[in-house]
C-alpha cells in the first residue's frame, strides 16, 4: 500500500499514459516491483549531493588559469534535428562555459526546413569556434552524427546530443586524463567516458545519477552503460568507421562496442559531467517510445560477438535497453565439482540431490572432501554414494583450511573446468552449470560466479566489491537482502558483468587460470580466500564474470562454525592483515568495477555520504 500511495503522490513525475504502457509491458507483478524501485526514497538525496560534488567556482577558476603544454583540441560533434531554439541555446551555452578553452563545436543540421532553428543558428555565425553545416536533407541519427564528426579538426571528438548539457568541467577532466597518461609515459587513452545524470526538461532538477564502473565488456554487452559523455580519438574513429545507420536507435551502442574492440586504452572518469535532458519522446524519460531501438541493440550486440569470434544468442530482457547473452558451449567438457564437507548429512544430501535432479549439464564429477566429520551417519552416507554416479569421497585429515581443502580436492579432479561449491547449496535454475561453463569456455575468462539467494528469496550474493563492508573494509557482497525479482541500481543485480571477485560458494574456474595462479592461497584458511583468488586470476589477465542466470539457494556456512574463540579472532586478524598488505593498491585506489562515488558502508549502490 505504501508503494501505491507514493506512486499517487508522484503522478506529476510519472504520467498515467506512460504508466499504462509499462503495465502492459511488464505485467502487474513486475510493474509494481519496478514501481516500488522507482519511488522508494533515496538514502542520500541526489539533489544536495550533486550540488556538493559539482565543480565549485574556485575550482573552475583554477582550471581556466591552467597553462597547458601541447593541449589537445577536442571537437564536440552535435547532430541537430528540429532542435527547439531554447534547447539549442542552452546546449551551446554549456559548451561555451567550459573551463578548458581548447575546443570547437561542430553542428550538423539535418532539418533544413526548420526556419526557427535556422534563425537560432544565425547568431553563432561570427563565433570562430562554432561551425554549422546545414545538410540538404535528414540523413538519420547515424548520418547526421557522421556529418558532424567529419567537420571536426580535433585530435579527440566528443559526442553531445542536441538537447543535452555538459558540466562546465567536462572537457577539462577529459583533457587532464589524456595529459596525465602522457605525463606518465603511457599511451593516451583512445576512448574516454564519464558519469552522467538526467535533468528535467526545464533544468529544474537533476536526478538518476548513472555512476559507472571502469570498462566492463560483459556489462556493455548487457546494457549500453557507457552512453554519455563519450570522447574518442580521431585515429580510433578512422579505424572503426563512423556510425552505422543499420543500427539507428542503438547506433551509439554499436559504435561504442566497435570502439572498445579496437581502442588502445579506455579511460573512465568517475564524475557527473553530462546531463541528459528528459522529454516525453526521449528514451531517457519514456523507454517505451523507442521499441525499435532495443531490437537494433540486439543486432548490435550479436554483430559485436561475431566480430569477437564469440558464439552466443542475444535476447532482449524485460528491462528496456538490457540484453542477455547465452554463450554457446561446444563439446562435452568434464566439470569437476569440489564440495568440502564436515558432518551435515542432510545438508549435503539436499545439495547433491538438487545437482543430480535439476542440472541439465550431465558431464560432471563430484569430489567430496571429507574434513574431520564425527557422526556415524555421514560415513554411512559416504558409503552409499562413493564411486556411484561420478561421486568420489576423498579424505582431508588436517585442521579446517578452506583453501587447502579445495586445493586438495582439485588435485583429485579430472575436469577441464572446476566448480567450487559449498555443501549448503541448492540448485534453482536447471541450466546453471551450462551458463557458467559458457563463460569459462570463452577465451580470456577465468572465473564465473552465480546469483545466490537466502531461503527467504533475498539476495545473498550478486558479486563482491573490494573495499566495501563492515568491520573488515576489505570486501563484501553487494545488494545483500534485495528481494528476488528486484533488479537493483541500474539493473545491476540482473545483468551479466565483469567484477573483481565472486564467492567460491559457487564458482566455476577454468583450470588453465587455476594453474596460472597456483590455486587458493593456503595462508587464508577461512576468510577472503575466494576474494584473493579472484584478484590473482584478474592480475593474471583473466576476467571474472557474474552471471545472474545461474541461480541457487545458499544456506550460508552451516558447517564452518562461529568465529567465537580467541584463536579464531587472531586468525581472522592475520588474514585481514594479509589482504590489506597484499592488495593495498586496489584498496587505496578503489574497486575498478565499483564507482568511487558509491557508499562503502552500504550494500545497495547508494551514494557515498561524504
Amino acid at each position: 500500500m505504501g508503494t501505491v500511495i507514493r506512486f499517487i503522490k508522484k503522478l506529476n513525475f510519472y504520467n498515467i499514459s506512460k504508466g499504462l504502457k509499462y503495465l502492459r509491458h511488464f505485467g502487474v507483478k513486475e510493474f509494481f516491483i519496478r514501481l516500488s524501485d522507482r519511488v522508494e526514497p533515496e538514502e542520500v538525496p541526489y539533489g544536495p549531493w550533486y550540488e556538493k560534488h559539482r565543480a565549485s567556482g574556485e575550482e573552475l577558476k583554477r582550471q581556466r588559469e591552467r597553462k597547458w603544454k601541447d593541449p589537445v583540441l577536442i571537437s564536440i560533434a552535435v547532430p541537430l534535428y528540429r532542435t527547439p531554439p531554447a534547447f539549442l541555446e542552452q546546449m551551446i551555452g554549456s559548451v561555451k562555459a567550459q573551463s578548458y578553452p581548447h575546443w570547437e563545436l561542430c553542428l550538423a543540421n539535418g532539418s533544413p526546413e526548420d526556419e526557427a532553428l535556422a534563425a537560432a543558428l544565425l547568431q553563432y555565425e561570427s563565433d570562430p569556434k562554432i561551425r554549422v553545416l546545414t545538410l540538404p536533407e535528414n540523413l538519420g541519427i547515424a548520418g547526421n552524427t557522421n556529418a558532424a564528426i567529419e567537420m571536426a579538426k580535433g585530435g579527440y571528438i566528443g559526442l553531445l546530443d542536441h538537447d543535452d548539457l555538459l558540466a562546465p568541467d567536462a572537457l577539462y577532466e577529459v583533457a587532464d586524463a589524456i595529459a596525465r597518461a602522457e605525463g606518465a609515459n603511457d599511451s593516451a587513452p583512445e576512448l574516454l567516458y564519464t558519469d552522467e545524470d538526467k535533468v528535467e526538461s526545464d533544468l529544474s532538477r537533476h536526478f538518476q545519477p548513472n555512476l559507472k564502473p571502469d570498462f566492463s565488456p560483459d556489462l556493455l554487452r548487457s546494457n549500453n552503460y557507457i552512453c554519455h559523455f563519450l570522447v574518442f580519438s580521431r585515429a580510433l574513429y578512422k579505424r572503426v568507421g563512423g556510425f552505422d545507420s543499420r543500427y539507428d536507435g542503438a547506433q551509439d551502442h554499436d559504435f561504442i562496442l566497435r570502439c572498445t574492440e579496437a581502442a588502445n586504452g579506455i579511460c573512465h572518469i568517475p564524475r557527473i559531467l553530462y546531463h541528459w535532458r528528459v522529454s516525453s519522446k526521449s528514451t531517457a524519460d519514456n523507454p517505451t517510445s523507442k521499441e525499435y531501438a532495443y531490437e537494433a541493440g540486439v543486432r548490435a550486440v550479436a554483430a559485436h560477438l561475431e566480430r569477437c569470434g564469440l558464439k552466443g544468442e542475444v535476447t532482449r530482457k524485460k528491462d528496456f535497453g538490457c540484453y542477455r547473452v547465452k554463450y554457446e558451449v561446444t563439446g562435452e567438457p568434464l566439470v569437476s565439482i569440489i564440495i568440502p564437507n564436515k558432518d551435515e548429512k542432510e545438508t549435503l544430501k539436499t545439495c547433491l540431490t538438487s545437482v543430480f535432479e535439476k542440472t541439465t549439464w550431465k558431464n560432471f564429477e563430484i569430489i567430496i572432501v571429507e574434513n574431520n566429520s564425527e557422526t556415524k551417519e555421514i560415513f554411512d552416507y559416504y558409503k552409499e554414494i562413493d564411486g556411484r554416479n561420478g561421486v568420489h569421497v576423498v579424505y582431508w585429515d588436517k585442521e579446517f583450511n578452506y583453501s587447502a581443502i579445495n586445493n586438495f580436492g582439485i588435485r583429485h579432479a579430472s575436469g577441464e573446468y572446476i566448480l567450487c561449491m559449498n555443501n549448503d547449496m541448492e540448485v534453482i535454475s536447471p541450466d546453471w552449470m551450462t551458463e557458467l561453463l559458457g563463460h569459462c569456455m570463452r577465451p580470456g575468462t577465468g572465473i564465473a560466479g552465480a546469483r545466490l539467494y537466502y531461503p527467504d528469496d533475498t539476495i545473498q550474493h550478486a558479486g563482491i566489491v573490494i573495499g566495501i563492508g563492515g568491520v573488515s573494509g576489505v570486501a563484501g557482497n553487494i545488494l545483500v537482502g534485495l528481494k528476488r525479482g528486484h533488479t537493483g541500481y541500474m539493473h545491476r543485480e540482473s545483468l551479466q558483468q565483469d567484477l573483481s571477485a565472486v564467492t567460491a560458494a559457487c564458482m566455476m574456474i577454468r583450470r588453465e587460470a587455476y594453474d596460472a595462479v597456483g590455486g587458493f592461497e593456503e595462508k587464508l584458511a577461512v576468510a577472503f580466500n575466494d576474494v584473493d583468488f579472484c584478484l590473482r586470476v584478474r592480475e593474471a589477465g583473466y576476467l571474472v564474470v557474474y552471471d545472474p542466470y545461474a541461480e541457487l539457494y545458499h544456506y550460508e556456512s552451516k558447517t564452518r562454525g562461529a568465529e567465537d574463540t580467541d584463536e579464531k579472532a587472531r586468525r581472522f586478524q592475520s588474514e585481514l592483515e594479509y589482504m590489506r598488505t597484499r592488495w593495498i593498491r586496489i584498496l587505496k585506489e578503489g574497486d575498478p568495477y565499483y564507482n568511487r562515488n558509491l557508499s562503502l558502508t552500504k550494500w545497495n549502490y547508494s551514494l557515498r555520504s561524504s
